[in-house]
């Protein structure tokens, strides 16, 4: 089977309140951050105080000042906050800050914060790493201040890597590896097919984009869903994704991005397949910020593995045997894929043909109309303002063809190439 890789950025917001729901929460956060309670605004004003020290204690590498952030008697937590800061101590960060959103006070002194988390790498990254967390805090009566007494993933949040142990850090010319709990040698070998996958993309996207890319390397698989906050199944033939938010704007990136290996699968390729494969998702990062709502997987996941596969002279059946198999056996499908024919843990061949139909309809817009066009059209879909009408516009403005021509002319293709 073709490897197999998924954008692991797409964040679909399901907004399924009822009106009570709704309401809840609109009197909730105005009872947080309430103007006419001075106590609830000192309080707030207090807890983010707190958070800043333990931010500046971060980037001072500091233990004491970090561990003076956290409720005395909270030993376990204490204990474990200490290996956290260790573990990061090899990290070049050059911002750590806490973005306080809520807070919600429980009477005697305590309240649950909701925070956001935002980190950047020195050198790499543009834009910050988000993670949510959720903080339980208590107020020392002795000396007035908050101390926090428990911090967790926020919902639905994932975790982090330095909760996983010690921090590797391999510095390739274009590329950071962080690794945990695998050999040097390994996480240098990653580093050296990044360092190469970098000018590959660069020549596939002449766009602007950061030229380097940040790669983590947990221990197992169990690690990598863990970083992904997905069950492990999803993951165990994947050999890498990439994180990333989708921005509605298609101007600006959320956040960083990060490639995530997940080291047992990575292994089990070639040097060849390993190439592809950071490849492909250092793609994703550089379209990143053209990559919004309203871009279909088939074009996001087929562009990228048009970069990886890109010079690479491979005759088609080669890249695409699943959907050659189908071609040749009488069974050619009849539309482009839909994003629900990338979904993991179904059918692996529906899977395969997916990402092999992506790529051979980025290959039918490079051989009919260009490179310069395809580009032109992945900008122009990932620009509309919504995923209605998006592929329809682009077509017609970019290409001069509709849908129903272009996926006849895709399905020539592929008995072309395939058949």
């Amino acid at each position: 089977m073709a490897v197999q890789r998924r954008d692991a950025g797409r964040k679909r917001v399901r907004a399924r309140r009822t009106a009570g729901a709704v309401l809840a929460a609109l009197l909730l956060a105005s009872a947080c951050a309430a103007p006419g309670d001075p106590a609830r605004d000192t309080a707030t004003q207090e807890i983010r105080a707190t958070l800043d020290r333990r931010a500046a204690a971060v980037l001072n590498h500091d233990p004491a000042g970090y561990l003076a952030a956290l409720a005395p008697k909270a030993t376990a937590l204490r204990a474990a906050q200490r290996t956290e800061l260790a573990n990061l101590a090899d990290v070049p960060l050059k911002s750590w800050s806490y973005e306080l959103r809520t807070v919600t006070p429980h009477g005697a002194g305590r309240a649950t914060a909701d925070v956001d988390l935002r980190y950047r790498i020195d050198g790499y990254d543009r834009a910050p790493v988000s993670a949510s967390r959720t903080l339980e805090l208590t107020r020392d009566e002795a000396d007035g201040r908050w101390y926090i007494a428990a911090d967790r993933p926020g919902k639905g949040a994932s975790g982090l890597l330095w909760q996983q142990g010690d921090i590797e850090v391999v510095r390739g010319s274009r590329s950071l590896v962080l690794g945990v709990g695998r050999p040097e040698a390994e996480l240098r070998g990653v580093a050296e097919t990044a360092d190469r996958a970098v000018p590959a993309v660069s020549a596939a996207w002449p766009e602007s984009w950061a030229r380097r890319v940040v790669v983590l390397v947990p221990d197992t698989v169990e690690g990598m869903a863990g970083l992904l906050g997905s069950p492990v199944a999803s993951y165990r033939g994947i050999a890498a994704v990439t994180t990333g938010e989708v921005g509605g704007s298609g101007r600006a990136p959320g956040t960083a991005d990060r490639v995530i290996v997940n080291p047992q699968a990575y292994a089990m390729l070639g040097a060849f397949g390993q190439q592809v494969v950071l490849t492909h998702e250092t793609a994703h990062v550089a379209t990143r910020v053209h990559t919004s709502p309203a871009t279909p997987v088939w074009l996001s996941e087929g562009f990228a593995d048009w970069a990886a596969y890109r010079g690479e002279n491979r005759a088609a059946d080669l890249v695409a045997p699943e959907l050659a198999e189908a071609v040749r056996g009488g069974e050619p499908p009849a539309e482009l894929p839909v994003d629900e024919d990338f979904g993991f843990g179904g059918d692996a061949g529906r899977l395969a043909r997916a990402y092999e139909g992506g790529w051979m309809a980025c290959e039918l817009i490079e051989d009919r109309w260009g490179a310069e066009k395809l580009i032109a059209f992945y900008k122009a879909v990932g620009g509309h303002p919504g995923r209605d009408g998006a592929v329809e516009q682009a077509l017609h403005t970019v290409l001069g063809t509709t849908p129903q021509e272009f996926t006849a002319s895709w399905r020539d293709y592929l008995a072309a190439r395939l058949g």
